[in-house]
């Protein structure tokens, strides 16, 4: 299994991938094996690679067995779709999104991954979706929000915050699992950010690869 180590994170424009090419991985989690294609160029920039904290979470699903059959989640962020894929693979109804140029990588991803058998649920619904903007197009009627490795910029955090604010109010259990980036105000996010309007619990602690994972569930606005 292959994820892309942060040599470089930021921004798509830097020259990160000056010349386009594309990696095809497999990985297995839960019984399900996956065929994830990356396509590494300047457009999609830090939406191109499966980044560790991604992987984190597909284990952390294996791990605690999850129930996720029937389960409706989306998922924000979800650059090569790794997370909700292997979710659909279980039986979930998934919605991944990400901004609107990795919505064809996506895409194509869905349909590298479609069981023999078919979908055991529906297929994955593939939708761009820009935080603190177009969240309000979505339902808020959510059994699961997830994240991976989407907390990174500061600027974003606002709009973020915004983004699970609405699609958790009728009680959605949201999972991120993150690279703890000092750096780039990753801890602050965590400690400052959701706790304002989540109940915020860390679930999942790998101090080798810094990587954590947190559960929060929205906050009742009359307490």
């Amino acid at each position: 299994m292959a994820t892309y180590e942060e040599t470089f994170l930021f921004p798509a424009d830097d020259g990160l991938f000056a010349d386009t090419f594309s990696e095809n991985n497999r990985y297995e989690f839960c019984g399900q094996e996956l065929n994830i294609s990356q396509v590494f160029s300047a457009n999609l920039g830090v939406a191109a690679p499966v980044w560790d904290a991604a992987v984190h979470l597909c284990r952390h699903f294996e791990e605690k067995l999850f129930g996720l059959k029937g389960k409706r989640i989306i998922e924000l962020g979800a650059g090569t779709g790794i997370v909700g894929i292997l979710a659909a693979r279980l039986g979930a109804d998934v919605t991944l999104t990400d901004l609107p140029i990795a919505v064809s990588q996506l895409q194509k991803n869905v349909l590298a991954n479609v069981p023999s058998s078919g979908w055991p649920s529906v297929p994955p619904n593939v939708r761009p979706l820009s935080w603190g903007q177009d969240q309000h197009r979505f339902p808020s009627d959510w059994d699961m929000v997830l994240g991976a490795d989407i907390v990174y910029l500061s600027e974003t955090y606002p709009l973020l915050l915004d983004t699970l604010v609405h699609l958790s109010q009728n009680g959605a259990i949201v999972y991120l699992s993150s690279k703890m980036r000092g750096e780039h105000g990753t801890p602050r996010f965590y400690e400052e950010n959701l706790p304002h309007r989540f109940n915020v619990h860390l679930v999942q602690r790998d101090p080798k690869h810094n990587i954590n994972i947190y559960q929060a569930t929205l906050k009742n606005e009359q307490t």
